[in-house]
């Protein structure tokens, strides 16, 4: 019974040792697949962005969905640009409605570096410069105002190989 406790003792003992080589062991794996993500607790992830998409004509032709992440030097600036994301997201719709966020050569395409500039340079204006280390634009969905059609234009005939329609049969019993 002794030796059953002895070695219950030992195995509590070095579990914890373990378990805390394996977290370490992942956390390298992460840092060298060059994940943008920081020390856990300094990430704050945004609320999807709406950003109003204008075609080459100048006229709205869709929106962009953006989720960001921001990254901050500390847990504790981390709490405390927490506090502040009502303001941070308020600058990044004014951001994104002042002025285009697409590329100068495809206006379907978001310029991810120049937006990544211009968000993080929002956040720093609302919670300091000094809170803040990075900022990563984790997804962006485009959404076009008018999709193209997927069905035939309405009003068009079949065209002239194409079986006609057959009646649907009644049923039996009635």
């Amino acid at each position: 019974m002794r030796c059953m406790s002895v070695a219950l003792i030992f195995v509590l003992a070095i579990a914890p040792a373990a378990a805390a080589e394996k977290a370490a062991g992942k956390e390298s794996e992460h840092s060298e697949k060059g994940d943008k993500a920081g020390a856990p607790g300094t990430n704050i992830d945004m609320p999807f962005l709406m950003a109003p998409m204008t075609g080459a004509d100048g006229k709205l032709s869709g929106y962009a969905y953006i989720s960001s992440r921001l990254t901050a030097n500390s847990d504790v600036s981390a709490n405390q640009v927490r506090d502040k994301i009502a303001f941070i997201q308020d600058a990044f719709v004014r951001d994104v409605n002042a002025k285009e966020i697409a590329t100068s050569g495809d206006p379907a395409t978001v310029d991810n570096a120049a937006l990544q500039v211009r968000l993080l340079a929002d956040a720093r204006n609302v919670v300091g410069a000094s809170k803040l280390v990075s900022i990563a634009i984790t997804q962006v969905q485009i959404a076009p105002l008018h999709p193209s059609p997927v069905t035939a234009v309405a009003g068009q005939p079949p065209p002239a190989d194409s079986p006609p329609a057959q009646p649907a049969k009644p049923a039996h019993g009635h």
